[in-house]
């Protein structure tokens, strides 16, 4: 920091790194590692054929066979979060490689174990989520910066697409996640031009990562998604296809329920709706609360930052500054427009792919997938959620976050 002009400055908020936050890759892990050392070797021979072992109705009795290995050796927070992926995406192949009317009640204590220990390091819950699916799964395919995923489940290049534009997602939002902590800053200092910049900064980003996900349309088939890819991102709460949630052997003898992965596990939206002061009802809230858990601690950290810091709506309306409230506005408007653009995603690949995977079962034609789609999930969204309520409400207390002067 730079002395300036000689008065006391307030220290700076929210330096990234204390979150584990990348100035260029936002909250997403950056160059993941690929490959654990060579102990792992078994679970990483699973994981790299998993598509493969589920299609054939092969995990889980590969799973049984495999060694029982300890977490403990595993280094630093690379180590953990490859584990962590590796043994998150292995557990939703066993649960749901027969589909929701073939689930089991107790995870084998060789993997259950291990995941416990792994996701105790991490501070993670013992389930795949957004931090494994999205932000520690990509690698450089080759020196043209192309991307694709460490580990797999089945669903093919539409799998891979959803992971990767999600992942697109997440690094367009990268300057809006900066523009937060200059915002925070400028309101501290009083500096209005910077909170100013800060703002136009944050719309843009946000209207960039709107850009990012219409990109789904060009890489997810929605019946893919919805009759393949959809179960192995369920988890074990609110769930009908496993209403008395998991045991996990050698851990507990009583079963522990964890919702799947959702989009709302996603650090960057609840960032921003600390920021700008939205605030959701009372119901949506206690979601969005309880999918902070599924968020790596120092994320979550990062948000708790926020919200205990001078708030920024106030700040904007006792300035009364006509242009400040028009960028504020705009931001809000943007991220009411991203939701609204996001409802209309989860219409296509999951009402308009239910009602046709309906017709395919009742027509004469087979369904090109194997087993069937996920019934128990039509209504909700992995995580849980009643997801067009919930997303609706969102959408809607997003909108009445504008502010007048």
């Amino acid at each position: 920091m730079e002395a300036g002009d000689g008065r006391e400055e307030t220290p700076l908020p929210l330096a990234l790194s204390k979150f584990h936050i990348s100035e260029e890759y936002g909250f997403l892990l950056p160059d993941p590692l690929t490959e654990l050392p060579a102990p792992y070797g078994p679970w990483m021979e699973i994981a790299h054929d998993l598509p493969q072992l589920i299609a054939s109705r092969q995990l889980r009795s590969r799973v049984l066979q495999m060694p029982q290995l300890s977490a403990r050796h595993l280094r630093g927070r690379e180590e953990l979060h490859l584990a962590h992926l590796v043994l998150s995406f292995m557990t939703m192949g066993y649960i749901w490689q027969e589909g929701d009317e073939g689930t089991v009640k107790v995870l084998p204590q060789n993997l259950a174990v291990p995941f416990w220990e792994v996701s105790q390091a991490l501070g993670l819950p013992p389930i795949l989520s957004h931090a494994d699916f999205v932000l520690a799964n990509w690698r450089r395919k080759d020196p043209n910066g192309n991307l694709d995923t460490i580990i797999s489940l089945p669903g093919g290049e539409s799998l891979r697409g959803f992971i990767l534009v999600t992942l697109l997602v997440e690094k367009a939002a990268v300057p809006g996640i900066k523009a937060v902590v200059q915002a925070l800053r400028a309101i501290l200092q009083l500096d209005e031009e910077t909170l100013h910049e800060a703002l136009q900064e944050l719309a843009e980003a946000i209207g960039d990562m709107n850009r990012a996900l219409k990109r789904m349309h060009d890489y997810v088939d929605p019946a893919v998604f919805y009759a393949v890819i959809r179960i192995f991102l369920s988890g074990w709460k609110d769930n009908p296809a496993m209403p008395h949630g998991l045991i996990y052997e050698g851990v507990s003898a009583e079963p522990m329920a964890y919702s799947g992965g959702s989009a709302a596990q996603s650090t960057v939206l609840h960032a921003f709706d600390e920021l700008l002061g939205i605030r959701h009802s009372a119901k949506s809230t206690a979601f969005l609360h309880r999918m902070r858990d599924y968020m790596p601690p120092p994320h979550r950290a990062f948000l708790e930052e926020i919200h205990h810091a001078p708030s920024l709506k106030q700040h904007v309306l006792s300035s009364g500054d006509a242009r400040l409230c028009a960028a504020f506005n705009r931001c809000v408007s943007a991220l009411a427009d991203f939701r609204s653009y996001h409802i209309i995603i989860v219409t296509k690949y999951i009402t308009i792919a239910a009602a046709k995977a309906r017709q395919a079962e009742t027509g004469d034609r087979a369904s090109p997938f194997a087993g069937k789609p996920p019934s128990a999930l039509e209504a909700k969204g992995t995580g849980g959620s009643h997801i067009f309520s919930f997303l609706k409400s969102i959408r809607d207390s997003t909108q009445e976050g504008t502010i007048s002067i």
